[in-house]
């Protein structure tokens, strides 16, 4: 995934069709001189329709889309025809994408499911021909309904991915070194902070065919939930993933405050990510000895015994899908 085509972000004016007008129409035929009013309704206005697609990974398709509008429905016809409704207009998106109106921030809707379809603004509906309007002190009504008007409205579009595993750490703690060597994503390498600059997806294999999706999240840094860095702008790709995993470099300063660190700041972005299931790892094993592995574990807390893993030597990399694969079947268990 190139980072000049991942588009989790794109605001657009979309609007619905117009109903057409109902018909003022009279029955003419030849040997009937009071046919009486025969007007149809006119037709509804096109919808505005979102639906999830799965072969879809970005909002990149819509990029350059500014405007989205749909046809108005037909007027009404003679002989009591309804007019032509107008053609729907389906939005794409992934999976995981939240629509909101851009003016008042409300949540209007989500696309979670691969075809699942939700109207975002109905068509106008179609106005009642003059026949509907018929009475016994009006036998020859002169008039019919207009079409009700459509909806226009401006909305942003989130992508926030559905990933089985979010990876959680600063810049540099080996997350992108750990999705290349467990998937076949190819996440850029290098020893520099924020190399990754838009999350990335990577299928993980297990035992028995069995796989489960990992997301590698830019690395966040202290004050992420509060706008510093690149952390708040993809901190809404952490909310939808069933288990999170805590990295930290056992060459951090302070293995501890690290996590603690990581910790606040998801708490303060959402506290409810404090009930989502997490696994804590010490990455880049390789560096340390064994005699300094046990001192790092002594001068932690009892609830944090971290698994060392190496992404270069493959350490403990196993026994980590072990315990995600664990604590995913867990958590679908729960639910």
């Amino acid at each position: 995934m190139a980072s000049s085509n991942f588009i989790d972000y794109v605001k657009i004016n979309v609007r619905s069709g117009a109903g057409g007008a109902g018909s003022t129409h009279f029955r003419r035929e030849k040997f009937v001189d009071k046919g009486g009013p025969d007007g149809g309704d006119g037709g509804r206005g096109g919808h505005i329709i979102v639906r999830g697609n799965p072969q879809l990974w970005t909002l990149l398709h819509l990029k350059y889309t500014k405007h989205i509008k749909a046809d108005g429905g037909g007027k009404g016809e003679g002989g009591r025809r309804t007019g032509a409704q107008g053609d729907d207009v389906y939005v794409e998106v992934p999976l995981g994408t939240v629509v909101k109106d851009a003016e008042t921030g409300e949540q209007l809707l989500e696309i979670t499911e691969a075809g699942e379809e939700i109207i975002l603004l109905a068509g106008g509906r179609g106005g009642l021909g003059n026949s509907h309007f018929k009475s016994s002190t009006n036998q020859t009504p002169q008039y019919s309904q207009p079409g009700e008007s459509g909806s226009e409205l401006w909305v942003i579009m989130e992508l926030k991915l559905l990933a089985d595993v979010g990876l959680v750490g600063f810049p540099n703690a080996g997350k992108s070194t750990l999705l290349r060597s467990v998937s076949a994503a190819k996440p850029e390498v290098a020893d520099y902070p924020f190399t990754t600059l838009v999350p990335n997806l990577g299928v993980v294999s297990y035992k028995g065919y069995q796989s489960f999706v990992m997301a590698d999240i830019p690395g966040i840094i202290e004050g992420a939930s509060k706008g510093k860095g690149l952390g708040l702008r993809f901190l809404r790709h952490i909310e939808r993933n069933s288990l999170l995993l805590f990295m930290v470099p056992a060459d951090a300063d302070d293995i501890e405050q690290a996590y603690n660190t990581l910790l606040s700041e998801l708490t303060e972005y959402n506290p409810e990510l404090l009930d989502t299931p997490r696994l804590f790892v010490i990455s880049k094993a390789d560096l340390v000895a064994t005699e300094d592995r046990k001192k790092i574990l002594s001068k932690l807390p009892a609830h944090l015994q971290p698994l060392f893993i190496s992404s270069v030597t493959t350490e403990g990399i196993e026994k980590l899908k072990d315990e995600i694969w664990a604590g995913l079947t867990a958590s679908v268990t729960e639910k």
